[in-house]
């Protein structure tokens, strides 16, 4: 199976200003093809009887090519494949829309999401790849070296850049030491096993959530543009990236834990968008990182041998009591013991979910 890789670069002055030309050339790529493309389907719908076909990722090239690159030289400056990779994403992030995957495309600003694409002529080395017109890209960390990439995802986190591509990986299937678990997550804790285990979450918004509005109440009056002001910009982007970065190794953790050591693993359906909706608890439920825990975990399965089981979301397992089966009519996230009436069961309420989601599967 495709698995990806990403490592940052080591890299020079020089090197960072063409990474950031190239940034700045998929990205008005991007936003050029999503201006036109709004405007043909402001047409379209302003005029139903003379509807112009819409355009594919081949199509917006060719018009780049003729209307975009004479009346722009810098575009020259740097590689073909960052502007074409830009359209074909555009183009997908259109086909999503309008299967109602995914909201419409919007427009990129520079800064949050700077990243390009190119193929070609790459190669891997122990410790540096190369880019077509960029040369040779230095590495901190040694690079498998015994499959040949079919494209490099350059992207900037802050003042750091990474590169990336897909490497082939075989599945394993070693013996796990636990047949079948149920696994509830929640907001306190962020997973609680059937097995007694409990995992608490890194939480790391919270910890750093004053830290982070310190710094915006500082850059609140700062002159936009100005030196001061970019530096600020840098700090603010650090701080974010360190507080995905706490979030994404806690989730690792523990999915790589579940998925070697677990031969069937049961979670619930979650609502996740539906769950945000309730201003009250979205900070805490964005914090926990539940929709990156499932799909990290639906990977790991297949990578080492494992399966994952998703019960129907209406399925109550936090109100069902895992000895008799009775089930309550009401129960509120401030009880924090399920108490069952009919058996007299007393029991902590995520790891009797995680008992019912056990049985579920099993």
């Amino acid at each position: 199976m495709l698995l990806g890789f990403k490592t940052e670069l080591k890299l020079n002055n020089h090197q960072r200003t063409l990474l950031a030309k190239h940034c700045g050339v998929a990205r008005h790529a991007w936003n050029w093809g999503l201006a036109l493309t709004k405007n043909l389907l402001l047409h379209n719908s302003a005029n139903p009887d003379d509807k112009i076909k819409f355009p594919t990722a081949v199509d917006l090239h060719k018009l780049l090519v003729a209307m975009v690159k004479p009346e722009y030289p810098w575009y020259y400056e740097v590689s073909k494949c960052a502007p074409q990779y830009a359209l074909r994403q555009l183009s997908e992030a259109w086909k999503q829309a309008f299967k109602k995957i995914k909201k419409p495309p919007r427009f990129k600003k520079k800064g949050p999401v700077d990243s390009f694409t190119v193929d070609g002529a790459l190669k891997v080395d122990h410790y540096q790849v190369k880019v077509p017109v960029i040369g040779w890209l230095k590495t901190y960390e040694r690079l498998p070296v015994d499959q040949k990439p079919k494209s490099f995802t350059i992207s900037r986190t802050a003042d750091r850049w990474f590169v990336s591509w897909k490497i082939e990986v075989a599945p394993t299937n070693e013996p796990k030491s636990v047949s079948v678990v149920g696994v509830d997550l929640g907001i306190k804790t962020l997973a609680t096993l059937s097995t007694g285990e409990v995992f608490k979450g890194a939480k790391s918004y919270r910890k750093y959530e004053k830290k982070l509005s310190r710094l915006q109440w500082l850059n609140r009056h700062k002159v936009k543009g100005s030196n001061n002001w970019k530096k600020a910009q840098i700090q603010i982007a650090r701080l974010h990236r360190k507080i995905a970065n706490i979030r994404k190794d806690t989730l690792h953790k523990l999915t790589s834990y579940l998925a070697k050591n677990h031969s069937k693993i049961g979670i619930e359906d979650l609502n996740v968008s539906g769950m945000m909706a309730n201003h009250k608890l979205a900070k805490a439920i964005a914090d926990m990182g539940f929709y990156e825990f499932r799909r990290q975990l639906e990977y790991k399965c297949k990578l080492y041998g494992c399966e994952l089981v998703v019960v129907d979301r209406w399925f109550a397992s936090s109100k069902t009591c895992s000895n008799c089966g009775a089930k309550k009519e009401t129960l509120s996230l401030a009880q924090r013991v399920f108490h069952c009436d009919h058996c007299g069961l007393e029991i902590d309420r995520d790891l009797n979910a995680s008992i019912n989601l056990e049985q579920a599967v099993s």
